[in-house]
């Protein structure tokens, strides 16, 4: 009886402390789960470059999720199995046939507590850290059972493409502009971010998703030098212009043959002016086109971003816009572009406000009719559409399908849109609020 006794408390001790073992183990498993998935592989990376060997391997670990997920569940389930298995056996000995119930009971409280909460918690309080911790045991576990978690790969790949769902382990990665506007949009609300950084990073962001032909100067309000009118006349406009760079045209406003520089026109009158006679006379037999700079033509397909490195490329921040037929449709400088990124760059030539937008008192908004859908939601935070259309004038006819007149009135998108001034076919004034549930 007594060898029997000794014989039980050995064992008792024995499976005892292999639970234990076993349980610090699904700890290590769990907590290394939630560090290498939570981890910023942004953080890791900087830490990786500024020698942090863990990070990097970290960083290897995590390329691929699947294979790392597989691999840690696969050891966290052995260890959990096997714990449990042992803790039946003890129980069972100690209670009977009711010991598999005492065995779930505390199985459960210690995995939870110790094996789950314990572990994760501490993990996701500073998961770069101890990712990089966990990032060399982690590393051998997913060599270890590499040939196990590639046969589960493929089993539930195939099961997956059974209903339906299509797995890509390189989505992460395409993911990550929307994942750092997620991470702005998230820290606004938070009251982290300021709007106008968040703005700024938003708007780099978007460059190489928009064209040159939603932020042009359209060809309407292009302001330009008739190569025929008198030396005179040219020397007058350019003077009075609020602008550097004027575009040249001779007979036909789409006929575009150069582009004159205020400066480079200051130095061919000057070299012209004589003491001993008058402007007039001086510049009468002036040519513009002897001093035009070649004009540049882009489509007006191009991305912004590969606009931006073609002007740094070029050296130069204007160009004309033209259509796929050749026709001219706007001109876009590098000031536009970066404006996209910074917000409106104003000087002492500029008028106040482009497109002026005033708030009033019932919580309108009065504005001007070419103002641009991003500029109206960057300035009122709320996000209209720019599918379909550049501007809210462009917008409200979009939707309307019609030409408005006057006075009239829409609701879309969640928005109250009234016509308060037209000239010909173009709407000039708008009146904009956010509907209001049972309003129209």
């Amino acid at each position: 009886m007594d060898a029997s006794t000794g014989s039980f408390d050995a064992a008792f001790w024995i499976s005892s402390a292999a639970i234990l073992a076993l349980i610090m183990l699904s700890a290590f498993f769990s907590g290394s789960e939630t560090a290498l998935t939570a981890a910023s592989r942004g953080k890791l990376r900087a830490a990786a470059d500024k020698g942090n060997s863990g990070a990097l391997r970290a960083l290897g670990i995590t390329e691929d999720n699947e294979r790392l997920i597989g691999s840690v569940l696969l050891g966290n389930n052995l260890v959990n199995i096997l714990a449990t298995a042992l803790a039946t056996s003890i129980f069972t000995q100690a209670f009977g046939e009711g010991g598999v119930v005492y065995a779930t009971l505390v199985m459960t409280l210690l995995v939870l507590i110790f094996a789950e909460v314990l572990p994760k918690t501490y993990a996701i309080t500073n998961p770069e850290t101890a990712a990089s911790r966990v990032s060399a045991p982690i590393a051998l576990v997913v060599r270890l059972f590499a040939p196990v978690v590639s046969a589960v790969r493929v089993l539930v790949r195939a099961l997956l493409r059974i209903v339906g769902v299509r797995t890509d382990p390189d989505s992460h990665i395409l993911a990550v502009r929307e994942e750092i506007a997620g991470a702005l949009q998230l820290g606004h609300s938070e009251g982290v971010v300021e709007k106008e950084d968040r703005d700024r990073i938003l708007g780099a962001l978007d460059l190489s998703d928009r064209t040159v032909e939603e932020i042009m100067l359209h060809r309407s309000k292009i302001e330009m030098i008739d190569a025929n009118a008198r030396p005179q006349e040219i020397l007058e406009q350019c003077l009075e212009s609020s602008h550097t760079r004027l575009p040249v045209f001779r007979d036909d406003p789409e006929n575009i043959i150069g582009v004159i520089h205020a400066k480079d026109l200051l130095r061919a009158m000057y070299k012209l002016v004589d003491e001993d006679q008058t402007m007039a006379g001086a510049i009468a037999g002036f040519n513009i086109t002897d001093i035009a700079m070649k004009p540049y033509f882009v489509p007006d397909t191009t991305s912004l971003d590969d606009q931006m490195r073609q002007f740094l490329r070029r050296r130069t921040h204007f160009a004309l816009v033209v259509d796929e037929y050749g026709s001219l449709q706007g001109l876009i400088t590098l000031e536009d572009i970066l404006e996209e990124i910074v917000g409106e760059i104003t000087d002492e030539f500029d008028p106040d406000a482009e497109h002026p937008i005033r708030r009033a008192e019932d919580g309108h908004y009065w504005i001007d009719g070419a103002m641009t859908i991003r500029d109206f939601n960057r300035a009122t935070d709320w996000s209209l559409p720019d599918d379909e259309a550049n501007t809210v004038a462009g917008l409200v006819i979009h939707e309307a399908q019609m030409i408005p007149t006057v006075g009239q009135v829409f609701s879309f998108h969640g928005f109250r849109f009234e016509v308060m001034a037209r000239e010909n076919n173009r709407i000039t004034k708008l009146k904009v609020r956010p509907l209001v549930s049972g309003t129209a």
